[in-house]
């Protein structure tokens, strides 16, 4: 976007709608009634896209969430049951072995740290790829909108909703019109779990977390997670090798965010009667906020 119009919009906006700098004047957004994004023109041409209301409680039963740990490697997924999938980030190296029905991409250093992955998961028709606007946009820039197979489901945080003010998470029950899925934690005001997303989705540092908010929404019961092991950030996530591994930050929010964010959503999940199953059994995720099971023992005794 040109550097002219992002100074025109900080001259022209307060601080507090900086988020949307990269995206005006050229992006137009239209929402439903239930505050969800349902239309994206990009320099006045539309961008075929599917409303999150499509989703809700759309669907039951099963689904295998797949994180990027280490641990991924050491799975035999001849032992998994045919369930669908949802891969974030990189997961999609697992895309002959599991059947990825459902993408979320929310990172917009993986958009232009790996253009390969996004290509092969763009150009999936099977695919169902929730992302953000900017990821939306990032997406038309680099691969045209004739490149685009899968189906895209535009998301957005809840703090930092599109041409809307920023709102921290801790001040958006004080608004006006507080959205009533924004369940917060007892124990920190700053931590909350959306079980309607259509207003926003809760961050909290980590992609998986905005998975678990979706998979609840789209009406999923029981949640395996692979990969979610938090504690070999040292290592090369388990389609990476030294040579091509891309730093993170994971490691710096796991104590103060990820798991007392975790926490409350394994609380609100058990509420709503779904079942999570992390089959990382080295995971830093205690057993206390996921069940854990060795995925190899788990599935070969089922």
């Amino acid at each position: 976007m040109s550097s002219f119009y992002k100074q025109l919009y900080r001259y022209s906006h307060p601080r507090s709608f900086r988020h949307n700098e990269t995206l005006w004047p050229f992006v137009k957004i239209r929402r439903a009634v239930t505050g969800e994004i349902i239309s994206v023109s990009y320099k006045q041409q539309q961008i075929p896209m599917t409303g999150l209301s499509e989703f809700a409680a759309r669907y039951q039963g099963e689904i295998l969430l797949s994180a990027t740990g280490p641990s991924v490697n050491s799975l035999n997924f001849d032992l998994f049951p045919p369930i669908p999938a949802m891969g974030v980030n990189g997961a999609y190296h697992l895309n002959k072995k599991v059947q990825f029905r459902f993408y979320i991409i929310v990172d917009m250093g993986f958009f232009n740290d790996r253009p390969q992955i996004v290509q092969h998961i763009i150009a999936d028709p099977a695919l169902k790829l929730f992302t953000t606007v900017h990821g939306i946009i990032n997406i038309v820039n680099n691969f045209g909108r004739e490149q685009i197979k899968c189906t895209l489901i535009p998301i957005e945080d809840i703090s930092y909703r599109i041409f809307e003010p920023f709102v921290p998470i801790k001040d958006i029950r004080q608004t006006l019109r507080p959205p009533p899925g924004l369940l917060y934690s007892q124990e920190r005001e700053d931590i909350a779990f959306n079980s309607d997303i259509r207003q926003g989705i809760a961050d909290a540092a980590t992609v998986i977390y905005w998975a678990l908010q979706i998979l609840s929404f789209c009406g999923f019961k029981k949640i395996y997670i692979i990969g979610l092991d938090m504690n070999n950030f040292n290592q090369p996530r388990f389609y990476e090798d030294n040579q091509d591994k891309l730093p993170t930050l994971l490691d710096t929010f796991l104590e103060k965010t990820i798991l007392p964010s975790l926490k409350h959503a394994s609380e609100i999940l058990r509420k709503n009667e779904v079942k999570v199953i992390n089959l990382s059994p080295q995971s830093a995720i205690p057993d206390s906020i996921f069940k854990k099971e060795n995925g190899n023992d788990f599935f070969s005794r089922q």
